[in-house]
């Protein structure tokens, strides 16, 4: 395998975090990711507000503003 490159590795970062790249592609940036510390910093810091987001969006809507919201898009 050859190095994607930082440019390769930044631009699908978001495609990375959430694994939405080709089998290829995932194993690129992942050895990319184990060579390149600017990369693996960014990746971190991704990684980082990612899981915080998916934290926070666990929570659910009360249910009188999920009925109400289902009822203007209803």
């Amino acid at each position: 395998m050859s190095d994607c490159g930082c440019e390769k590795a930044k631009a699908e970062l978001e495609e990375y975090l959430h694994r939405e790249l080709s089998h290829e592609d995932f194993r690129d940036i992942t050895e990319h990711l184990e060579n390149c510390e600017d990369c693996t910093s960014e990746h971190l810091v991704g990684l980082t507000l990612t899981q915080k987001v998916q934290r926070a969006c666990q929570e659910t809507a009360p249910p009188e503003l999920r009925a109400a919201i289902l009822q203007i898009l209803g």
